[in-house]
């Protein structure tokens, strides 16, 4: 972990520097950069899946306290997991919903004649990604609704319609 940050500070000062001679980047590496974000957040939160499928197998029907998966990490309850990984599926979604909204702008911008990428296929492989994400994370809170309390439960519920649904609308 330490090299990683090691690397992602020399990087960013990389990066810093090319800005400053270069005062912008192109856009193509505006979107990879955006792609590659979101790249990483789902494979973080199928990982937070991972840990809490992992969680409950370990502790079974009882839902106690354990360490979780990872080493050197504190220990963590199932609710506290599943939170996180609720608000890693919530990040991405806004990145999705940023995305629809930067291409509807160039559709209409494509109106005045400016150019215009059609393709709908990256969006598109986004969004399932997406989703599919969000049926295992479901799948997973729906398996420990009895760990999670009557009182939990219900507002996570709340909160995957809401994610579904403004996904659906836009």
């Amino acid at each position: 972990l330490r090299l990683v940050a090691i690397l992602k500070a020399i990087l960013e000062g990389e990066k810093v520097a090319v800005l400053k001679r270069d005062r912008h980047l192109p856009l193509s590496f505006h979107r990879r950069q955006e792609e590659l974000k979101f790249s990483l957040g789902l494979q973080r939160l199928q990982h937070r899946i991972h840990e809490v499928q992992a969680l409950r197998e370990r502790d079974g029907p009882t839902g106690g306290r354990c360490r979780a998966p990872m080493a050197g990490a504190a220990p963590q309850e199932l609710p506290t997991l599943i939170l996180e990984a609720v608000k890693e599926l919530e990040a991405a979604k806004q990145q999705v919903l940023k995305r629809i909204q930067i291409w509807k702008r160039q559709q209409q911008l494509a109106g005045n004649g400016a150019l215009f990428e059609e393709n709908l296929a990256p969006l598109q492989k986004r969004c399932e990604s997406l989703v599919e994400v969000y049926f295992q994370l479901h799948q997973q809170v729906m398996a420990a609704s009895a760990e999670l309390g009557p009182e939990l439960l219900p507002r996570l519920l709340e909160r995957f319609t809401e994610v579904l649904s403004s996904l659906v609308k836009r």
